[in-house]
């Protein structure tokens, strides 16, 4: 960082990034604030500890991942969330992607060297958007599993879920990301 003010000015620009993320995990607006404003205020108090080795976006989220984590197992209560309209969704992607005898209608694009492709700062953009494009509760589930690294015992626990349930809930996170992806990203690389 070449200032402090400048360090404010891009904090300032992730602000809204972050409190979407930190909404989408915790559905309370108040911990979700809680956990981005704790969040820059480590970035803030201890400018010196981003040494530069990442970026500092990923530097920052990676901070708020860990307060994510702490409200939510600090919070150890059970919240029922509402259910939302995802089943005609759902049938209306799952109609789209297949035919009647089940076979899909399009074989997925092959996806390259998907380690050279994760490298590229486009792709997390790109993911970003496929993941705000999820129904809340999808998208949420999917974060606790693949980024929060929490376990199914703990998702289970803390969104009310039966591990079917939640296993059916990744495996649509899953399917809607990889047609975003086709669509957005890895149907620009050929």
């Amino acid at each position: 960082m070449t200032s402090l003010t400048q360090l404010h000015q891009e904090l300032d620009s992730m602000r809204p990034a972050l409190l979407r993320f930190s909404l989408l995990q915790l559905r309370d607006k108040v911990h979700a604030e809680d956990a981005v404003q704790e969040t820059l205020l480590a970035v803030l108090e201890k400018p010196d500890n981003f040494k530069g080795q990442s970026s500092l976006r990923t530097y920052v989220i990676a901070i708020l991942k860990f307060k994510i984590i702490d409200i939510l197992r600090l919070a150890g209560r059970e919240q029922q969330l509402p259910c939302d309209d995802e089943g005609q969704a759902d049938t209306e992607l799952m109609d789209s992607l297949f035919m009647k005898n089940g076979h899909t209608i399009n074989i997925a694009n092959a996806w390259g060297e998907p380690e050279a492709n994760l490298q590229q700062q486009d792709f997390f953009r790109t993911l970003e958007l496929c993941l705000e494009k999820l129904p809340p509760q999808t998208g949420r589930v999917f974060m606790m599993r693949e980024w929060l690294e929490l376990s199914t015992e703990e998702i289970c626990k803390e969104l009310s879920l039966t591990t079917a349930n939640l296993w059916v809930i990744l495996f649509r996170a899953r399917l809607r990301l990889r047609e975003c992806l086709d669509l957005h990203w890895f149907g620009n690389l050929q």
